[in-house]
């Protein structure tokens, strides 16, 4: 039976992903303008992904990503002020100015990166589950990757394991279309990427990434399924970005039509639709919340043009962490 969503959560799921989109329209206005240098990964588009999740999961829950992490790691918890600083590589940015755009994290926030190397947090997703279960801790942790790592051998090691020690772990495959700029189709004879787990029996199912109820729902059933000690779940969620893979990338391998064609189910606006027709908001209202946003995002940008760069004894620090283990020990 499908979940019934209430005023409140399509409420929350229009402010988030307004505010998702939003901060990435200025991270990229902020790129043109060389404020922001290095890689950068938008996710316009893609909101509903992380909509969706937020609903689905405990605070307490851990996430992991590739590098294409801004949306997510603010949904989780990690503020805009945060964020847009370590974009500029300002001290106050939540890995204070040390990992850009591509490594965003916080241990408060259970947000666990950002990751460079395409398909590396497969992984490291499964390591904080099991980290969790050998605890007897009752977290689960989603693992996301795009349709480009699911090439990666990793994937299949790490599926492989993850079964045998049933982790409650969910993988995600943002399956957006393209990798990085070469299409599905192009790179693969296995078109519908969920299909890679049923070589493992594990539960996998394709996912409209365009909805958060979809998104939400499919997040739902396999957290439960981790949580009951039943082991991992592998969810395909069909979505897509409206740029470029970075911002160095023209996207000239798709058409405008196309591009035009998925902007018809952009998920703001249809989630907007919802709440207008079912009157849980005014036009008024749904302008303060807008207002309230934009006025977030100048906030922000404040803040990482007044914030300083780390001082240059900080090189060093943070590079290896030393600690001692029992078993170590004499």
């Amino acid at each position: 039976m499908a979940t019934k969503f209430t005023k409140e959560t399509y409420l929350y799921w229009y402010e988030l992903m307004l505010r998702l989109r939003r901060f990435e329209e200025r991270a990229g206005m902020l790129y043109g303008q060389q404020k922001i240098r290095g890689f950068c990964h938008l996710y316009i588009g893609q909101e509903a992904v992380a909509g969706g999740m937020m609903t689905a999961l405990h605070a307490e829950d851990r996430v992991i990503t590739a590098y294409r992490d801004h949306a997510l790691a603010i949904a989780k918890g990690i503020s805009s002020r945060a964020a847009m600083a370590e974009l500029y590589g300002k001290a106050t940015g939540c890995t204070q100015g040390k990992g850009g755009s591509m490594h965003f994290f916080s241990k408060e926030h259970n947000f666990f990166g950002g990751h460079g190397i395409v398909g590396a947090q497969i992984g490291l997703g499964a390591g904080i589950a099991f980290s969790d279960q050998y605890l007897d801790k009752k977290n689960v942790t989603i693992c996301f990757f795009g349709d480009g790592a699911a090439r990666q051998g990793m994937l299949h090691e790490t599926f492989n394991m993850a079964m045998h020690w049933k982790l409650p772990v969910i993988f995600v495959c943002e399956n957006n279309g393209y990798a990085m700029g070469t299409s599905v189709e192009r790179t693969s004879n296995v078109t519908h990427i969920y299909k890679l787990g049923e070589a493992y029996n594990m539960p996998s199912e394709s996912v409209d990434g365009m909805k958060c109820e979809t998104v939400h729902e499919a997040i739902e059933k396999a957290a439960e399924r981790a949580r009951n000690g039943e082991g991992p779940t592998f969810l395909e969620i069909r979505t897509y970005r409206y740029k470029g893979h970075s911002m160095s990338d023209p996207a000239k391998y798709r058409t405008k039509e196309e591009v035009e064609s998925y902007k018809k189910l952009d998920p703001i606006e249809t989630t907007l639709e919802i709440i207008l027709k079912k009157k849980w908001a005014t036009q008024k209202e749904i302008d303060a919340i807008s207002a309230k946003v934009d006025a977030e995002m100048d906030d922000c940008v404040q803040f990482a043009e007044e914030s300083p760069f780390p001082d240059d004894s900080e090189l060093y620090n943070h590079i290896y962490t030393q600690q001692d283990y029992p078993f170590m020990t004499e």
